[in-house]
């Protein structure tokens, strides 16, 4: 069986090093440039959306160019911060009680999204009271720009060749450098198409054709929802993290799922909620 899934693996893994480029004894890897394109791609397009009056509530932003210039440096911080965090504490804790010190080691282990979503959350809601602004506001435009970095970021996974799929005799299945002598799905990639580009574009028709910004928290809404169900569907294909395995004696469940199906609920929450309240506004 597994000879037969090496075999039919035709899409060699390209290689690309993770170190992007190097100056003197620093290297840059593919994966920092990943983080600094999609927060700097993501802004370059909020300031966009900033400057289209027409698409907001009242036919006025809700914040400034200068706020969002502002706002990148909180943003940073609350991603990498959430995200380290995250991953330590959902699929690292074991290993961190008996050696701490492990928090700070980014280069040994990784980032959650769900810890950098939780960082970002504060980070929104802190910036938003300072500066008064409409806390669903602040969400939907920056939800609105997250799917960029999701695209980013996956892409610098599948480079890195971490993160890899199950195995899989799908005509299009990589052998992975890190991941056996077995064809494998590209998981990286379905989550590229599904987190980053099928839900930017959604985002986009929503804030265009319906003017969803005009009910604050609906974009936000569909986001948290849509990357929810995106996670889920990977999961399927997708090899647990090593140390967790599957949960719960299952072939099946794994902690991206546990912690995504809440979004799900909380998105569809949010969403419903934006709709009610521009309904009870007009009526």
């Amino acid at each position: 069986m597994y000879e037969a899934l090496n075999f039919l693996a035709i899409l060699p893994f390209p290689d690309i090093d993770p170190v992007a480029f190097a100056i003197g004894p620093l290297a840059v890897h593919w994966y920092g440039l990943a983080y600094v394109a999609g927060i700097m791609i993501g802004w370059l397009y909020a300031r966009k959306l900033i400057d289209r009056p027409t698409l907001w509530k009242g036919d006025a932003a809700p914040m400034t160019k200068t706020h969002l210039d502002d706002f990148l440096v909180w943003i940073a911080v609350g991603i990498v911060v959430g995200g380290r965090t995250g991953y330590v504490l959902f699929y690292d804790l074991p290993v961190m009680l008996e050696n701490p010190i492990r928090i700070i080691q980014i280069w040994n282990g990784g980032m959650s999204f769900h810890g950098g979503l939780m960082g970002a959350i504060v980070a929104m809601i802190l910036f938003a009271r300072k500066n008064v602004i409409p806390v669903w506001s602040m969400f939907d435009i920056i939800a609105a720009v997250v799917p960029i970095g999701l695209l980013f970021g996956r892409i610098a996974n599948f480079i890195n060749g971490e993160l890899w799929g199950r195995l899989s005799s799908a005509p299009w299945a990589i052998v992975f450098p890190t991941g056996g002598p077995f064809a494998r799905h590209p998981s990286q990639l379905y989550e590229a198409a599904l987190e980053g580009i099928l839900l930017l574009l959604l985002l986009a028709s929503l804030i265009f054709g319906i003017k969803a910004f005009k009910k604050p928290g609906l974009i936000a809404g569909i986001f948290v929802m849509g990357y929810g169900l995106s996670r889920i569907f990977v999961e399927f294909f997708r090899e647990p993290d090593a140390q967790l395995g599957y949960l719960l004696g299952t072939n099946w469940l794994t902690m991206g799922m546990v912690l995504s199906s809440p979004m799900v609920l909380i998105g569809l929450w949010a969403a419903l909620r934006a709709l009610v309240a521009a309904r009870t506004a007009k009526a």
